[in-house]
């Protein structure tokens, strides 16, 4: 039987993660002896405030900025901001402790003015002035990993809503329509759920052989790939899927998923995540790809309130997690797979998932095979 959330749940939940999240932030000031730091990124400040939007343009910086100290958090905004960000995005302790300041001064500019201001007129010694972001920025990518229960069940329903607006404007699609008309169609989908189009790309089978595929007027052709990365809350689903007039499941995809497989064996908390990187590596050429197909492209990683956090490189040296989410997304000329998961001790759960979508068993998975239109 599925549980109904209504909103008040859904607001117990946004407090007893926050709460959660302010625990995590103060073990983390003591273990590394910070007296505060500043969160600027959007990855930062979404996930500590929450699930607000952070944006105004998606191509900008974010429109808030928080000051975590161990007994206290400022939060700062823009004073044309100000007002809508805590009316309709922050919970109500957050809307308490915002500091306005100027809008025409850089948001970290004017907030570091400030935090300094206050620091000085509460004759605070000079340790409690706030470090950068950037000075903690791994210890931070540790803290927000693990998944809480009401970021994980937004999580759920983000990973639904995405694949369902995939598989919408997949069976919808001809070879015929252009890579533009489809990107439109994918932008209107994810929209009109209430999730910003980060990234939408779209490659028809003439520019199969582009891993970043950004849309063109050129025909999807008789095979094509579509690929999102939508963000609600301030979490981020990542997926592709692929369109085919030919046969689902051939070689190349078995053999792709096969690669994947690999990496989600090795995706288990306490991995680092080099590890996993190795994993996944080694099974392009048991796979039958080139040995070194993986430097042609990013492999992914994990994910959350970035669209990678980090990407895998070799050295990585990040501790997988309970509840951490990863996006993999191993890729040869003409084939690519990739999902928003998240990995835990019980295994793999797959959240970009529409019983619609045809697939295959590939580990003891079902993943998705190209869309046959």
């Amino acid at each position: 039987m599925s549980t109904i959330t209504t909103p008040a749940d859904e607001q117990a939940q946004r407090v007893g993660d926050r709460s959660a999240k302010r625990e995590r932030m103060r073990g983390l000031l003591e273990r590394t002896g910070a007296r505060g730091v500043l969160l600027t990124s959007h990855e930062a400040v979404a996930w500590y405030l929450d699930g607000p939007r952070t944006h105004v343009s998606l191509a900008g910086p974010p429109v808030l900025a928080v000051a975590v100290h161990p007994e206290h958090d400022i939060v700062y905004a823009p004073r044309n901001e100000a007002e809508r960000l805590a009316a309709e995005e922050l919970l109500p302790e957050d809307a308490e402790a915002i500091v306005r300041v100027p809008w025409h001064e850089p948001l970290e500019q004017a907030a570091r003015r400030a935090a300094g201001e206050a620091a000085r007129s509460a004759a605070a010694p000079r340790g409690d002035a706030v470090l950068p972001e950037t000075a903690l920025a791994s210890e931070l990518r540790a803290a927000r990993a693990s998944l809480l229960p009401g970021e994980l069940a937004r999580y759920r329903a983000l990973g639904a809503e995405t694949a369902r607006a995939l598989g919408d404007v997949a069976r919808a699609a001809r070879p015929g329509d252009s890579e533009r008309a489809t990107a439109a169609e994918l932008h209107a989908a994810l929209a009109s759920r209430g999730i910003d189009p980060l990234v939408a790309l779209v490659a028809g089978a003439a520019r199969l052989p582009h891993r970043h595929p950004l849309p063109t007027g050129g025909a999807l052709g008789d095979r094509a790939m579509l690929v999102v990365c939508g963000r609600r809350h301030g979490l981020i689903a990542n997926a592709t899927r692929w369109l085919t007039t030919g046969e689902a499941d051939d070689e190349r995809e078995a053999r792709i998923r096969s690669v994947e497989a690999a990496y989600l064996d090795a995706t288990v908390p306490g991995a680092t995540l080099d590890a996993v990187l190795a994993a996944g590596v080694a099974r392009y050429a048991t796979a039958g790809f080139d040995a070194e197909e993986w430097q042609q492209h990013h492999q992914g990683g994990p994910t959350g309130y970035a669209g990678r956090d980090p990407r895998a490189t070799p050295g990585a040296s990040d501790v997988v997690q309970e509840r951490h989410a990863f996006a993999w997304n191993p890729s040869a000329p003409g084939c690519k797979i990739e999902d928003t998961v998240v990995a835990g001790s019980a295994g793999i759960e797959v959240l970009t998932v529409e019983p619609a979508w045809p697939t295959a068993t590939t580990a003891g998975r079902e993943r998705p095979l190209p869309l046959r239109y």
